[in-house]
């Protein structure tokens, strides 16, 4: 459990690190040089919501149907699992939103004068810009969990099968299809 704790402190401490290190190398980084790394960003969540989206729809069609109908309740007394495709796809859901207000704010800050020092205000988009990519790294990441959960699953299935078949060539009986 300490190990566990200091593994998150000192995992904090990086990425708001790297996230003040953005910010502060940052400010020398026009907002033009900015917003294609943005836009980026924004394709990037926006397939991410997709396959995900895709996944879900694919792998628990009947569970989505009844999560739509009662979304509190438990399918079969038993966790949807739902949860492991659900997080990047909430993920990926801020951060596109956040991507959009900025593209919504920044044409308006850029016109008016506003009592913030341009370089100031450089640093802070660029300090969010490595904050949300870091965000959407660790997303990319999560979207693996599901399908190695589905290639332990197959492995599984395939070593039990596997088992079965030998079962049954122990015991006479006649082999299975192979």
């Amino acid at each position: 459990m300490k190990h566990q704790i200091l593994r998150t402190l000192v995992l904090a401490v990086v990425l708001a690190t790297a996230v003040l290190a953005g910010g502060w190398f940052g400010r020398v980084v026009p907002f033009s040089e900015q917003w294609p790394i943005f836009e980026a960003l924004r394709t990037t969540a926006a397939i991410i919501f997709a396959v995900i989206g895709a996944w879900m729809a694919i792998i628990y069609p009947d569970r989505l149907k009844l999560s739509l109908r009662d979304p509190g309740k438990k399918v079969n007394g038993e966790p949807t699992g739902m949860g492991k495709l659900l997080t990047p796809v909430v993920n990926s859901t801020v951060i596109l939103c956040v991507i959009l207000v900025v593209g919504a704010v920044a044409p308006i800050l850029r016109r008016h004068a506003i009592p913030v020092d341009v370089m100031t205000l450089r640093g802070m988009s660029y300090g969010l810009l490595v904050g949300l990519t870091l965000w959407q790294l660790w997303t990319v990441v999560l979207t693996l969990v599901p399908a190695s959960d589905i290639k332990t699953y197959v492995d599984h299935e395939d070593g039990r099968t596997r088992v079965l078949k030998g079962a049954i060539k122990l015991s006479g009986g006649a082999p299975g299809p192979d």
